[in-house]
């Protein structure tokens, strides 16, 4: 059938979803077969060959099964972001680069329906009232939607997918985000508990980045993840306890915050906490984990630079407790070891840009002093020596 035909496509579903009682519970294969059944007694020149009809037949089972027109999309491991802008603009990113497709959902209603299909899973609400939410597929892929009246032109969903073997540091090595040698002084710092910040732009790679590291930590451990949307696939941990926030329920209440989870963390006996994101007040509660016991801590934050990154946090701070800011910048100084800074190259490469340490503080300010840094396409050694932490 057609692409465009979205008329023949919905009498089609129709007529297999009237063959299929309400009451009845039926497998993904007792699906399949109803649509197959209907499909070869509504003959029509458009499907009468098995390709058409494999195609339509799949549309359908997606649309009733799955997600829809994205179904194909999120089983093609190439693609790696997925974004909705209303109905009828549907774009992907492959290889780095952005793309629109042919492809368009039937109505606004039924994109409305997958996106409360994807956040019912998880135990979300997003509706009028509550038109913004951060969600999960179930392998872990991050859903965010935004929902009229605060999206102007129609139910916005983008979905960042995540493979199911996760990156490794062998694979970032080749591709050339970071050299060999970076690549073991992280390791070794991981082992040795220092403290690390990883920051950059968006789709720059930092939970990725988070979740190689991760991967160094000595098995023995326990260790305690913290995210909005759990995203974080850490393997060979046998001691991992996996923390997740949860939105305020309609009557507002029942919202479990970032702050609140790594406050309960304190409680559970981590050697290290990793807190996927810190983006607001939160911020002073995982400095302060840091400080107190958890070396060997991991997290990840939005900035243009590892100084930008500084002063990002610096406000983040304040949003929670009204400290002095020379506090704050000790508390920063004393808390984080290293500072990883990543890049998403124009041409879809992520790069690792620069690793620095922090050195304590002068005349008020955070001293950072780099240890490896990018000149054109080479990450460079700097002739500073990593600070030696008692840890």
């Amino acid at each position: 059938m057609p692409e465009h035909d979205t008329s023949q496509y919905v009498a089609l579903k129709q007529k297999v979803q009237s063959a299929m009682p309400v009451r009845q519970e039926y497998t993904d294969a007792d699906v399949e077969q109803t649509i197959y059944h209907v499909l070869a007694k509504e003959a029509h020149e458009d499907y009468t060959n098995v390709r058409d009809r494999v195609s339509i037949g799949r549309r359908i089972f997606h649309a009733m099964r799955r997600l829809d027109v994205l179904q194909p999309y999120l089983e093609d491991p190439e693609i790696t972001e997925i974004m909705v802008n209303g109905p009828d603009h549907i774009f992907i990113e492959k290889d780095g680069r952005l793309y629109r497709t042919e492809t368009v959902f039937e109505s606004v209603t039924r994109l409305e329906d997958v996106i409360q299909q994807i956040v019912g899973t998880v135990n979300r609400t997003v509706n009028e009232s509550n038109p913004i939410v951060d969600a999960r597929l179930t392998d872990g892929s991050r859903v965010n939607a935004v929902l009229p009246p605060v999206a102007l032109n129609g139910p916005i969903l983008t979905i960042r997918k995540f493979r199911e073997d996760p990156i490794t540091m062998d694979e970032l090595i080749a591709w050339g985000t970071l050299t060999q040698e970076a690549a073991e002084f992280l390791k070794e710092r991981v082992r040795e508990r220092y403290n690390i910040f990883i920051c950059g732009g968006t789709a720059s790679g930092k939970t990725t980045f988070l979740n190689i590291l991760s991967g160094f930590i000595p098995k023995e451990e326990r260790i305690i993840t913290i995210e909005d949307a759990a995203e974080l696939k850490l393997t060979g941990l046998e001691n991992l306890v996996t923390l997740e926030t949860r939105k305020a329920g309609v009557e507002g209440k029942g919202e479990i915050t970032i702050r609140d989870l790594i406050r309960t963390s304190l409680r559970m006996r981590p050697n290290r906490i990793i807190v996927g994101e810190i983006r607001g007040a939160e911020a002073i509660d995982m400095l302060q984990a840091m400080n107190t016991g958890h070396d060997g801590s991991l997290s990840t934050g939005h900035a243009n630079s590892c100084a930008d990154m500084i002063s990002r946090i610096e406000s983040m701070v304040l949003q929670g407790a009204l400290f002095p800011i020379e506090a704050i910048r000790a508390q920063i100084a004393s808390a984080i070891d290293l500072m990883v800074y990543l890049t998403h190259r124009p041409d879809g490469r992520r790069q690792l840009t620069e690793i620095v340490q922090l050195e304590g503080m002068q005349e008020g300010h955070v001293v950072m002093e780099p240890l490896f840094v990018r000149k054109g396409e080479q990450l460079i050694r700097t002739a500073h020596e990593v600070k030696i932490k008692q840890k």
